[in-house]
């Protein structure tokens, strides 16, 4: 395939990927409690890393003397976040919870300016103040029509961001060359036995409840969510720039705030839709490549660092 072709194959497949796992988790955890359902995603999705890593030659291991981080990744990375991303779908719409999620980007930026030194010009500080208002107004008038229940929902995604963004940091300190399947295939296998292990003693799960939907949603996201967006989103890193890759995360809210309205029938406010507007544009200014800006001739300093492409490989949800 030709690579203008390639590239354009990949971001709309990542696009797409990214734009349904919202719904699929909503439909999961209507009857799959959301402990046990994360868990069997990752175990649906661990064997596929594990054979792709051995396909393409990457380790299964982290590197001598970094074993441990593979259960720090696979509780503070697998674990804990995905849970709560599935948590909060029982209570605020896939829609909504994709906008809180698209927020990563700003996120990893703010934590890493803060632990890595990462400098900031005015205009990604202007982004990112106006995609966080923008948000703020949005959960306000959300939480306005939806009751206390948006709040908890809203808290659970707040936290899957939090805590992915410093391990931003820290994997950036500590495991920077790590590749991709590495850091994917054996922590997702070591957090599907953990959750599932909480979950057969917190949860006590009923698996005659199960329904069919709902078994079909876990099966996407450990097959299409958990491996073809990593591979998809690996490769489109590798085919394109970390912008051109990072632009997901202003299009895959769109998608998935439209299945989350035609298929599950969530309401969304006309201001929040309204809202949107400002804040994928701070996103989106934040992402942009100081080059650009310079050319355009809205900043003259010097080149400021950015996410290095492999971390960002790993902002997949």
């Amino acid at each position: 395939m030709p690579h203008k072709y390639l590239t354009t194959f990949l971001f709309v497949s990542v696009c797409l990927i990214w734009g349904t796992t919202w719904l699929a988790m909503e439909v999961a955890v209507a009857t799959v409690p959301p402990i046990f359902a994360t868990g069997l995603r990752f175990l649906i999705a661990s064997p596929l890393l594990v054979l792709l890593a051995i396909k393409l030659k990457q380790p299964l291991l982290f590197p001598k003397g970094k074993q441990f981080w593979m259960f720090v990744v696979a509780i503070f990375y697998f674990a804990i976040p995905f849970t709560l991303m599935i948590f909060g779908e029982q209570y605020i719409s896939s829609g909504l919870a994709s906008i809180i999620f698209a927020n990563m980007p700003i996120a990893v930026m703010v934590t890493s300016s803060l632990f890595l030194g990462l400098r900031l010009s005015k205009l990604q500080i202007a982004g990112l103040l106006v995609a966080v208002l923008s948000l703020a107004l949005i959960l306000a008038t959300e939480m306005t029509l939806g009751g206390e229940d948006y709040l908890l929902g809203s808290l659970a995604l707040g936290g899957a961001v939090a805590i992915h963004s410093v391990m931003y940091v820290f994997v950036e300190k500590y495991c920077r060359s790590t590749p991709v399947l590495t850091y994917n295939a054996i922590p997702s296998l070591i957090a599907s036995v953990c959750l599932l292990s909480v979950s057969l003693w917190l949860e006590q799960p009923q698996i005659a409840a199960f329904s069919v939907d709902s078994m079909a949603a876990v099966a996407y996201l450990g097959v299409f969510a958990s491996v073809g967006g990593i591979v998809a989103y690996f490769k489109l890193g590798q085919v394109s720039t970390p912008f051109t890759a990072s632009i997901c995360f202003l299009f895959f809210p769109l998608i998935a705030l439209s299945l989350s309205s035609w298929v599950a029938g969530n309401s969304f406010s006309m201001t929040s839709l309204l809202l949107m507007v400002p804040l994928l544009l701070g996103i989106l200014v934040t992402k942009v490549e100081p080059s650009l800006w310079r050319r355009l001739g809205f900043w003259r300093a010097k080149p400021q660092p950015v996410l290095c492409a492999q971390c960002a490989k790993r902002l997949s949800v």
